[in-house]
């Protein structure tokens, strides 16, 4: 055991006031310590405690009474005694009594009622005794804020852990805490607070019990807090929001039935409130409250509750209606809320009245004078143009009211659809099954929409009580509207089909001829679509609609119908996937599959190449065996456009093709991931391409039609990187054998120790055949999507292979190179003719790129010399390019792997955009074109400075995530803090406005590619250097995206909350290059982007930039005449908020 003599001095260090809060956490920590390791006992510690525990000294008693909790505190998973918690929970209780001491007891006392029953727990007589003490002794909102949450957390623990133990309290507990919860502010004591309420709910049950008595006080308690009224920040530090405590105190409204009399009628009044926030509110907890009271509490509320939702519901907003689609925008506002909110509580009241016996709720609706009046004013034969505002809001009312109904239970739905249905169908001039039907029906946009709105959506409704009653035997005795519909459904098909047909022609509103036609495909789609045991379509009834649908797909083209046609053709294919229907399966593959994959494949069609790929997935989407034929057709179009396009060179179908790739790519591999149906499908579709490289057919276009090659990559590297490791050790396979059958290919050609033999023997690009060119960047493509572990084979032969098409300006080879650098596993390998890393890094560089490079610049410092350049520099300049390209791929492989080798990549690439200065070159005051070829250096510096794009930017094409790359973090922002120095010294010490020139685009393509965190934090240092270089690169038309980049990075600089010292600093500086920027011709974003920059800038402190103001003013007023509307529109509010300057105080 420690001596006390070794822990008292931490006893006095955390009684000692005076004492820093890290020392004091400190001794509770160590004594802490002492206890679990069992050199300290709980009863010795409260022994040597004796003292500060019952001092007249009420400061070092609450010290030593709060030390003692806190080490408890510490001590929640140590095992106890329970004569050791008896005597403690004993000791806090009794302090409760102690009011200066009363936070350490209340920090005691919650920490021992906390604790596990595994490691010893405060029993019921001492809970019992803590309680009542507690609500004896603490005047709970008398408290400082802590110890009232304390307080209200000692309760709910009570409540929560002991409940039969605190429940004889009875009348003294419901009393007390209603005291402590009144006038109570704060949102985390309040959370607590409405649980408690809850807890005390559930414990007194009874009528007779203390909370049945005291309902009137506790919900006069409640009810203060409705609505909840939040002045709070929306989050603050509390982590609560509005909505939480809303929905706290709706449960604590729900908890007992005995607050039905005072919260029903509380709710009720706040429906008529004029704050959107309070209806809202009252709609929620008056649905949630409808559900826990019950039918029997709720029958004598249920005329006023029907009132008061009928007002609400008929004041529908008519965005809100099912008629408009709902933008993201409109269900996220208040009104729609609102609109969504009443139906759900009709939904509620509507359940659990029509359980009861005589249900009076739904006989209050059906036979209300409004709804009468008002489905007969909505049905009077108009169309809804041709409606006012106040029968539009009126009929979606109905209907929205009459829908819920219908969907509540089937004697609910049968005495709806007796009254109203009949109507709907002789409104229409639709007759009962077997009757006289007019065949000659035809639409002439004076259709009744309100009787066809209303039937279609009661149609819907029966469907969703059909679907949900399935399994119900209720459904089955109480099925009496199934018969009445089925009494129509073949008419009601045959007139919608009619009029479907006829809807296409005719001189009607373009809004009213869509908005019927939409109702009409959605009947038709739900006539088909009821269960089994429900309302059931013949077959020859759902072929007929399945033709009807299909004739707006394959007819006259029209997207405003196309699409709702499209959709009910989805729904009906889903069905019949769930139905085992096999005659109706077979009935929807003939005539909306077969009929979709029929159609003609080219662009200019009649139907857009784009929707009829969107058909084509929405349908095969309802079933796996018809998605799997849509593949196959696909993949047999892909692969004849492929023949005609490469192999007859019909150029003319590229852009068809380009698209199936990018459908193939973007839709159907990723199903086929879904489905694990991947590796079957890829596999066909690699073979495939392989097949038409293999074959003996000569290509009439080749590498040089780049967006298709681009495609077929694309979805090569996409469907090779989704397979497992197996499949692409046989696709890589494939491809090399292939890569040996070539003629342009002898492997002894790549023998020679000599890099540059070796690349004068190798035919370059365009000296191969278009198939071969091809399969080279194919070749490539397969490799940067292989995983890590994929085995390579002949991997020496295979890198220098890339290497030297590299040099001959194949970029897919370069990627290749980089990617599996960067994948290259940096463990020694078992396999006798595997490269590790090292050996790879140092065939590829050190004894390759680098090399080359490094004579190539030789070659052209010696021929710069010269009076004009040779053959051998313009070779070697060349070679220049097509190499650093390759190594800007390839350092960056390196680089986000963090390996060292990465230097030596930046070293050169800094090396080279030094070049114009290190050989002789033409004078600074010439008129130099890198386009024309007049400097060649200046070509090679401008393509070292693109390398750093390279190294920093996120590819689609390769090394990311999609592609199996090893991506270590931050690795951007290391390079940046690493090369920026260096960067900058550059551009220091440079005297040629050319170099400083290409310097700056270097520097352009480092600030834009970083994160914008990491320039910011260096801002100071780098802001200077950005003007610059937005005044230097703005000359140039081919910067513009340069130019837009850096000013972003500008304008995070400017915005920033607190990291806009930088921007304070050089206010007048940015203000005057911003200015240029405004009339800069090449780019509408770069004028709008510092247009907007200019109006940040405004926010500065006023003695900084009140000087420049009329300069400002000047130049956002040219502005104002801009071409583009959106510079327009930021020039006027620039300029406003620069005007308003005058008017601030210069301590702003």
């Amino acid at each position: 055991m420690a001596k006390a003599s070794s822990w008292v001095r931490h006893v006095e260090s955390f009684v000692d006031s005076s004492r820093s809060s890290e020392q004091q956490k400190a001794s509770i920590n160590a004594i802490a310590e002492l206890v679990k390791n069992d050199l300290l006992t709980i009863e010795g510690l409260v022994r040597e405690l004796e003292l500060y525990l019952t001092t007249n000294d009420s400061v070092i008693r609450a010290r030593g009474i709060l030390l003692l909790a806190e080490v408890l505190a510490q001590l929640h998973s140590k095992p106890l005694h329970h004569a050791s918690i008896h005597f403690l929970i004993g000791f806090f209780t009794s302090r409760l009594a102690d009011w200066q001491a009363l936070h350490g007891a209340l920090v005691g006392c919650l920490v021992l009622l906390r604790r596990k029953k595994d490691v010893g727990m405060v029993m019921g007589n001492d809970a019992r005794t803590l309680a009542h003490s507690c609500l004896e002794n603490v005047q709970i909102q008398s408290l400082a804020l802590h110890d009232r949450k304390l307080c209200f957390e000692l309760f709910r623990c009570l409540l929560d852990m002991h409940p039969e133990d605190v429940a004889t309290l009875g009348e003294d507990l419901v009393h007390g805490i209603c005291a402590a919860i009144d006038q109570e502010k704060d949102p985390r004591c309040l959370m607590d607070a409405f649980h408690i309420v809850r807890n005390l709910a559930r414990l007194y049950p009874e009528p007779s019990g203390p909370v049945g008595g005291y309902a009137s006080e506790l919900f006069e308690v409640l009810s203060c807090y409705f609505p909840v009224h939040f002045t709070h920040l929306k989050v603050d530090d509390t982590g609560i929001l509005r909505e939480d405590l809303s929905e706290a105190l709706m449960h604590a409204f729900c908890a007992s039935p005995f607050f039905e009399e005072f919260a029903i009628p509380l709710l009720l009044d706040k429906l008529s409130s004029s704050l959107h926030l309070a209806k809202l509110d009252s709609l929620k907890y008056l649905g949630s409250c409808i559900l826990w009271y019950g039918a029997n509490r709720m029958s004598k509320h249920a005329k006023k509750l029907w009132f008061s939702l009928k007002d609400v519901i008929f004041h529908f907003p008519r965005n809100s209606s099912i008629l408009v689609p709902k933008s993201i925008e409109e269900k996220d506002s208040l009104s729609y809320q609102i609109a969504e909110e009443a139906l759900k509580c009709l939904r509620a009241a509507i359940s659990q009245f029509s359980n009861s016996d005589d249900d009076p709720f739904s006989s209050l609706i059906i036979n209300d004078e409004d709804i009468e009046m008002s489905f007969l004013s909505g049905t009077e034969g108009r169309s809804y143009e041709c409606m006012s505002e106040e029968s539009q809001r009126k009929i979606i009312a109905v209907g929205s009211i009459l829908c819920e109904l219908v969907k509540a239970s089937g004697p609910c739905c049968n005495r709806v659809i007796k009254i109203f249905f009949p109507q709907l169908m002789n409104m229409l001039g639709i007759t009962i099954n077997g009757s006289h039907s007019p065949s000659d029906m035809t639409y002439n946009g004076r259709l009744n929409f309100g009787a066809l709105y209303l039937s279609v959506e009661l149609l819907s409704s029966c469907r969703d009580l059909a679907v949900a009653a399935q399994d119900s035997s209720e459904f089955i005795l109480h099925s009496e509207w199934c018969s009445l519909l089925q009494g129509f459904s073949t008419s009601l098909a045959h007139s919608f089909g009619l009029l479907l047909q006829s809807c296409s022609s005719g001189d009607v509103n373009e809004k009213t001829r869509v908005r019927d036609a939409s109702f009409l495909v959605k009947g038709l789609q739900i006539l088909v679509t009821f269960p089994k045991n429900s309302l059931q379509a013949s077959t020859a009834s759902f072929e007929d609609i399945l033709t009807i649908i299909m004739s707006i797909i394959v007819g006259n083209f029209e997207k405003s119908l196309w699409k709702p046609a499209l959709e009910a053709l989805f729904q009906i294919g889903l069905f019949v996937g769930k139905s085992h229907d096999p005659e109706k399966r077979r009935s929807y593959e003939i005539i909306v599959l077969e009929k979709i994959l029929s159609l003609p494949w080219v662009d200019d069609s009649m139907i857009p190449l784009g929707l009829r790929l969107e058909a084509l997935y929405s349908i095969g989407s309802t079933a796996v065996e018809f998605m799997l034929r849509v593949i196959q057709e696909l993949e047999r179009v892909i692969f004849s456009s492929f023949i005609k396009i490469y192999v007859v060179g019909e150029i003319k179908d590229g852009k068809t093709l380009i698209q199936l790739f990018d459908f193939y790519s973007s839709q159907v591999l990723p199903w086929c991931k879904r489905t694990e149906r991947f590796e079957e499908v890829g596999m066909r579709f690699v073979q495939c391409v392989w097949n038409q490289i293999e074959s003996d057919a000569d290509f009439k276009i080749g590498f040089g039609e780049k967006d298709i090659s681009d495609a077929l990559m694309m979805t090569t590297k996409l469907v090779v990187s989704g397979c497992r490791v197996e499949k692409q050790v046989l696709i890589v396979q494939k491809a090399y054998s292939i890569l040996l059958s070539k003629k342009f290919f002898p492997p002894e050609q790549l023998a020679f120790p000599s890099v540059e033999e070796s690349l004068r023997l190798m035919p370059c690009l365009n000296q191969l055949s278009r198939k071969d060119a091809l399969f080279v960047s194919l070749f490539a493509s397969v490799l940067l999507a292989l995983n890590p572990k994929t085995p390579i084979p002949d991997t020496s032969l295979i890198l220098r292979f890339l290497m030297l098409y590299l040099l001959k300006g194949c970029s897919s080879a370069a990627q290749a190179l980089g990617s599996l650098l960067n994948k290259w596993s940096s463990h020694d390998t078992t396999e006798p003719t595997a490269f590790i890393l090292e050996e790879a890094i140092e065939l590829i560089l050190d004894k390759g790129l680098l090399e080359i490079i490094d004579d190539a610049l030789k070659i052209c410092s010696v021929d710069a010399g010269q009076s004009s350049s040779s053959d051998s520099c313009l070779n070697e300049t060349q070679l220049l390019t097509h190499g650093l390209v390759g190594l800007s791929w390839i350092g960056k492989g390196l680089l986000m792997r963090g390996h060292e080798k990465a230097e030596k990549v930046i070293r050169l690439l800094l090396k080279c955009l030094l070049l114009p200065d290190n050989m002789k070159t033409t004078s600074s005051g010439e008129n130099i074109s890198v386009e024309s070829g007049q400097d060649k250096h200046i070509l090679v510096a401008r393509s070292a400075a693109d390398a750093f794009h390279v190294l920093l930017c996120d590819s689609e094409d390769c090394l990311n995530k999609k592609f199996h790359a090893t991506v270590r973090p931050l690795y951007q922002q290391r390079f940046f803090s690493a090369v920026m120095p260096a960067m900058l010294s550059s551009i220091k010490d440079c005297k040629s406005q050319t170099t400083r020139g290409i310097l700056y685009r270097a520097f352009g393509h480092i600030v834009s590619d970083t994160p914008l965190a990491a320039v910011i934090t260096e801002s100071r240092k780098v802001v200077s250097f950005i003007l610059d270089a937005l005044s230097v690169l703005s000359l140039e038309s081919q910067s513009k995206e340069m130019v837009y980049g850096l000013l972003l990075v500008l304008s995070g600089i400017i915005t920033v909350e607190n990291e806009k010292e930088a921007a304070m600093e050089n206010a007048p500086i940015i203000i005057s290059c911003l200015i240029g920027l405004i009339s800069y011709p090449h780019m509408m974003l770069v004028r709008e982007t510092a247009v907007q920059c200019l109006m940040a800038m405004s926010e500065l402190p006023h003695a900084r930039i009140y000087p420049l103001r009329p300069q400002v003013l000047r130049a956002v007023s040219r502005a104002l005449d801009d071409i583009k509307r959106p510079v327009r529109l930021e020039a006027a509010r620039c300029r406003q908020a620069w005007a308003s300057i005058a008017s601030r105080s210069l301590h702003c």
